[in-house]
């Protein structure tokens, strides 16, 4: 790979209105401009990130966390871009632009979504579905679904009466976001990771062939990753990591002194001194929390952008395939494995958030059991009722299993917590309109 073939401002389903004009350099920014306006995006302020979406104190949802971590990539693109002599505006609006829309393709109610309608076809009733799927690819998309892929599908797929190229954001952005560049066949073990489904493996290749992004193996569909991908990782380690122990510090689960120790363990002894003077001129707690987070995040950005210079040449080939927040200093490493630690522990693991889950759990696989029924027996009365409830932009007259099943997908993916809230409550009868 190169950074010459790397750095493309072609967009996705407009290739034939490609030109190259002396405000190229701008197309990036169009990209973040695009999405941000984007109802996709909108939706994600009531998404839940960790927590549920409190009344009285103000939580980190989808929307929040998207704008950091694409404020974080759009330093980590440009402080990288400088040290190895590319346009750092061009790098940076890149990288800010997949964060933004890094969490745009993930269900409601947070990360225990994706589990719900994966085991919803692996062992719930979707598991009746199998003897329909034409492959086994297709039937490893739903069992494994992700996040991560539906991001590509939402940002490139056609929706019935939309554009060609779905968001048509240029070849270098959508690169940038797929973390997992293989297909669901080719995801590790029993983890339900991959980069894109079936139904979107051509527009990957093609966006692959024209950026010059290798095959690790030329007998398999497993590829490098674009190397604006390991600053996107970065940027979401930095702000998932640090923003959930300043929203468990505000919540009390954390006390202030604990928070103040994970946040100081980043610096050495004199940093720490310094730091320690000017914290004491503060007297709001929050905003002593709110000091050291953001000194925090500096640290490792800092750290982060040393280690993807570092490895430049390892990137471009393809070689190179640890997160960058792995590879900081012995210092931060040992900061960021005691955050890590402490978060799993008191935070991933609290009532609040299982009690979340379990919640979520139960409305989305309602919402799978009644909608997949719907779609695949629309003949009968209450099938149709339940088939005007779908949006236009999700088609419901198609004919292959696998399609079928993706618009339903497409369409409760998409849903806010609220809004699959409300609609579950409504076709279970607890809610009278």
């Amino acid at each position: 790979m190169n950074w010459q073939q790397l750095l493309s401002t072609k967009r996705f389903g407009l290739e034939q209105y490609h030109a190259v004009h002396a405000d190229d350099r701008s197309e990036f920014q169009r990209d973040y401009d695009r999405l941000i306006f984007s109802a996709a995006f909108r939706r994600l302020q009531n998404k839940t990130q960790v927590f549920p979406l409190p009344t009285n104190i103000f939580v980190h949802n989808r929307l929040t966390h998207s704008l950091e971590v694409s404020c974080v990539g759009r330093s980590l693109g440009s402080f990288a871009a400088q040290q190895l002599g590319l346009e750092a505006g061009e790098a940076g609006s890149i990288v800010a632009a997949a964060a933004l829309a890094h969490d745009m393709g993930n269900p409601p109610f947070g990360h225990s979504g994706e589990m719900t309608i994966s085991s919803f076809f692996s062992e719930g009733k979707g598991l009746k579905f199998k003897r329909l799927i034409d492959s086994e690819n297709q039937w490893q998309d739903l069992v494994r679904f992700e996040g991560n892929a539906n991001v590509f599908r939402l940002l490139t797929h056609q929706f019935k009466g939309r554009r060609q190229g779905g968001f048509a954001l240029t070849y270098s952005t959508l690169a940038s976001i797929v973390k997992y560049p293989f297909p669901s066949t080719e995801a590790e073990g029993n983890k339900n990771k991959f980069g894109f489904f079936c139904s979107e493996t051509e527009s990957y290749l093609q966006i692959a062939n024209e950026l010059g992004i290798n095959s690790l193996d030329k007998n398999s569909n497993h590829f490098a990753r674009h190397p604006f991908v390991f600053l996107v990782e970065a940027a979401d380690d930095i702000c998932y990591q640090l923003m959930d122990i300043e929203d468990a510090h505000k919540l009390k689960i954390i006390s202030t002194d604990e928070t103040k120790m994970l946040l100081l363990n980043f610096f050495d002894q004199k940093e720490k001194a310094r730091r320690l003077e000017i914290l004491n001129m503060l007297s709001d707690v929050n905003e002593q929390i709110a000091y050291l987070r953001s000194l925090a995040i500096g640290k490792l950005i800092r750290e982060c952008v040393r280690v993807f210079v570092e490895k430049e040449d390892d990137l471009l080939s393809g070689s190179y395939n640890i997160p960058l927040i792995k590879n900081i200093s012995p210092e931060c490493t040992e900061a960021y494995k005691i955050c890590s630690e402490l978060a799993t522990k008191k935070i991933y693991h609290s009532q609040e958030v299982i009690d979340i889950e379990l919640t979520g759990y139960k409305i989305i696989t309602t919402l799978l059991e009644y909608f997949t029924d719907a779609i695949f027996s629309p003949e009968k009365k209450y099938s149709q009722q339940l088939l005007m409830r779908i949006p236009a932009q999700y088609e419901t007259a198609l004919t292959t299993p696998y399609s079928k099943i993706q618009t339903i997908l497409d369409y409760i993916s998409g849903m806010t917590d609220v809004y699959a809230l409300d609609l579950y409550r409504k076709i279970t009868g607890i809610n009278i309109p």
